[in-house]
């Protein structure tokens, strides 16, 4: 797949785009594939200063920096696009949709793989930050402004600070990123709380009558 596949796959992705003119000529996520493929070629052919040359004008231009030395396969979807960064040895795979404001970084000043690995069919929410070598297996989902410090597994839902699985095979988990629901999550806070106000009704309940010890402890 080229450019002409990665823009058809961005019109077909966003409900507001009206033409295929529209996404290749007025698209930042576009743009920054475009800035990134001549880069990328830069860097494969050692030609260093080049490849970060093309990728800060394209990030100037396009508000979405991504290294030259990151792989990216087909279909990428950067929607609006502010505020991506994409680290040097990223691995994107194929049909992947990022929102704004995602960082696929590293955690520190590690050599070798020190960034993210993004299987087929992920769409990674508004504001996620992804960071160090973690595999975010296919066809999974990380919720908006969530921040992945572990590997999450193939057709999962992960959510929070730090993201932990909330669902894997589940009947609400999308089979591809084209399912841009960011909306249903468990909220997992709210979940905590409950349980909690519940531990302490029976607390409670035990202070005031000393025979009715929690059910734990019978």
């Amino acid at each position: 797949m080229g450019l002409l596949a990665d823009a058809k796959s961005m019109l077909k992705k966003d409900p507001a785009a009206r033409s295929l003119a529209e996404v290749m000529l007025l698209y930042p996520g576009f743009h920054a594939l475009v800035f990134y493929r001549v880069s990328h070629w830069f860097y494969k052919h050692g030609r260093l200063f080049c490849a970060r040359m093309v990728s800060q004008w394209g990030r100037g231009f396009t508000g979405i920096e991504i290294h030259p030395g990151a792989t990216i396969g087909d279909g990428l979807f950067i929607d609006h696009g502010a505020g991506v960064v994409i680290g040097e040895t990223a691995e994107i795979g194929n049909n992947v949709t990022l929102y704004h404001g995602v960082t696929l970084g590293g955690t520190g000043k590690d050599e070798g793989k020190r960034h993210p690995t993004i299987g087929d069919n992920v769409l990674i929410g508004t504001g996620c930050k992804v960071l160090g070598p973690i595999t975010i297996g296919a066809n999974s989902r990380i919720g908006a402004n969530s921040v992945v410090l572990s590997c999450i597994p193939a057709n999962a839902t992960a959510i929070g600070i730090p993201a932990c699985v909330v669902r894997v095979n589940g009947s609400k988990v999308a089979r591809s990123s084209e399912e841009l629901n960011q909306r249903d999550y468990p909220d997992m806070v709210h979940a905590d709380i409950k349980a909690l106000q519940q531990r302490i009704a029976a607390l409670e309940c035990a202070l005031a009558d000393p025979q009715a010890a929690p059910a734990e402890k019978r």
